[in-house]
């Protein structure tokens, strides 16, 4: 397991996904020349976004969509890692590839490992096999389009999937450079199977049906 896993995200309905600090936010509204949303502070907004990112975002970007200069994301960003250091908090803030991303602090580590172990012995939730019946037969899949067939932001559940082993990357796509998903070895040996094709055929919407494979969290 990584020793720094990110910090778990709410589910908010929009997709936030890219690599290499250029992160792109959809989904997200901002008021044409409003700046800051009224009654947030940019540090709170900041946060707000960050929160639902699972790759560094750099400060040209969230500079854009908050509609304030980068001079002033950028400190406000360093005022924030900084905040959260002096005050022990379970997670960090970091400039790292050329955006910003929230971490788990790495003392910390241990207890998230032993959270995820201790979860293997539970079954997966609703929400959890409808991801998996997804990336199962739309493999390689990229977690906004899992988003797109669920209707739901997905990315908390995709990192469960990830954590307990039964979804792994598969590289990237080539034009959106997002990150890609599979079923992993671990995932055919629950269920059985030989390999992929092995899978009941389903209708081409999904979700459809994953009753069956409940199975596998037994």
């Amino acid at each position: 397991m990584a020793s720094e896993p990110a910090v778990a995200v709410v589910p908010v309905s929009g997709e936030i996904s890219g690599t290499g600090g250029e992160a792109e936010l959809s989904g997200v509204e901002v008021a044409e020349g409003t700046g800051v949303e009224a009654g947030l502070g940019l540090k709170a907004s900041l946060e707000a976004i960050l929160l639902v990112v699972d790759e560094p975002v750099a400060e040209v970007t969230l500079a854009q969509v908050l509609e304030r200069p980068t001079q002033e994301v950028g400190r406000a960003l360093s005022e924030l890692a900084a905040e959260y250091t002096a005050d022990g908090r379970g997670f960090d803030l970091r400039e790292v590839a050329g955006g910003w991303r929230f971490y788990t602090r790495a003392e910390c580590a241990p207890l998230v490992e032993r959270f995820v172990r201790d979860g293997q012995q539970t079954r997966l939730t609703q929400a959890a096999l409808e991801t998996l019946a997804v990336v199962a037969y739309r493999q390689p899949v990229s977690r906004a389009r899992v988003a797109a067939v669920r209707g739901v932001n997905s990315d908390g559940v995709m990192r469960t999937l990830v954590a307990r082993g039964l979804v792994e990357e598969a590289g990237t796509d080539p034009e959106s450079q997002a990150v890609l998903y599979r079923t992993s070895s671990y995932f055919l040996e629950r269920l059985g199977l030989k390999d992929i094709g092995e899978l009941p055929e389903l209708a081409p919407l999904l979700p459809d049906d994953v009753e069956n494979l409940e199975e596998i969290t037994k």
